[in-house]
């Protein structure tokens, strides 16, 4: 056998085995099941028209729970509304139009909301956006602080007294490792940093989605509503659909495919925090992988620097 040959079966013999636990680990970590009903409990999940917010979706409406999907496409989310309603038979969906690149929006969906619905059991602050060249929202706030914190501040602040009354209730903050990328210290959290894009902000409003979980779960700690942020993981989604083209071919097609998790793999977590009865009293805290996770940058423990956070986005959401 020549040398080249033996090098091949080297290789193999190493590389196959770590791949094929790759493989396991992937498919197998973080996976949550459990026969928790939801019968007579409402959800609201902003985003639920694709990605893991659909899976969400579709996962709690085999619960039998009564779903607003909050979307800003109502075309896809009517799809995604029928498909559901294909697959489980669930009749008890609902679509509402919300952008929360649109605080006036925010307000209007949150005050329909108030107005229609008797109860709130669980809100899951599920969308997201990532931008590659600075784009404004419709109040002229940098988009991914706009889109993927402020407008979900403002919402489940709107929303407060409803979750109150349906206590025990959850809110659910879909945050990202990516928030370990944020170039931002203690000092640089002031409104015009916060509303400056540059780029690390998809990773600063992932950070400002962990210190928006950890001052609210103090603010709601004997409220009855429990208040916690998760990593969903490297997820196969839309997310990076403002990518140019050829990156997009690149993360779609190629890495994606064999190191991301599928949407279903990346709704995991969010389902585990949304549902799980073990966490019916734990407020406050980042999960991974349906655990609590202590993967943090020290400024996303920072009391103070949450509360600086808080009083910067009730400014900038006219709550102050």
């Amino acid at each position: 056998m020549s040398c080249c040959c033996i090098c091949l079966v080297v290789a193999a013999l190493i590389f196959l085995p770590l791949f094929i636990l790759y493989l396991y680990l992937r498919l197998t970590v973080g996976r949550y099941s459990s026969d928790v009903d939801l019968t007579a409990k409402t959800v609201i999940i902003t985003g639920a028209n694709v990605g893991i917010g659909f899976e969400t979706a579709l996962d709690l409406a085999t619960r039998n729970a009564r779903i607003i999907f909050a979307c800003r496409n109502l075309e896809k989310a009517e799809q995604a509304k029928q498909k559901i309603f294909e697959e489980t038979g669930n009749r008890q969906l609902i679509v509402k139009h919300l952008d929360l690149a649109s605080l006036d929006s925010v307000r209007k969906f949150s005050a329909e909301i108030l107005k229609e619905e008797n109860r709130l059991d669980i809100l899951i602050n599920n969308a997201g956006v990532v931008e590659v060249t600075p784009q404004k929202t419709k109040d002229g706030f940098e988009m991914m602080f706009g889109v993927n914190h402020l407008g979900h501040f403002l919402l489940t602040l709107l929303l407060k007294d409803l979750l109150m009354k349906s206590a025990p209730s959850r809110v659910v903050v879909v945050s990202s490792v990516a928030h370990m990328w944020a170039k931002i210290t203690a000092s640089e959290i002031t409104a015009d940093r916060l509303n400056t894009y540059n780029r690390s902000q998809y990773g600063v409003s992932k950070l400002m989605n962990i210190l928006f979980t950890r001052e609210l779960s103090q603010q709601w700690k004997d409220s009855g509503v429990t208040v916690n942020a998760l990593h969903p993981g490297a997820v196969q989604s839309e997310l990076l659909r403002n990518l140019p083209p050829v990156l997009q071919f690149m993360f779609d097609k190629i890495l994606c495919k064999i190191f991301y998790k599928t949407t279903k793999e990346g709704a995991q977590t969010s389902i585990y925090v949304a549902v799980a009865p073990e966490l019916k009293h734990v407020t406050g805290e980042y999960f991974s992988d349906c655990k609590i996770s202590k993967r943090l940058l020290e400024i996303a423990r920072d009391d103070g620097v949450a509360k600086k956070v808080w009083e910067i986005s009730e400014q900038f959401c006219g709550l102050k």
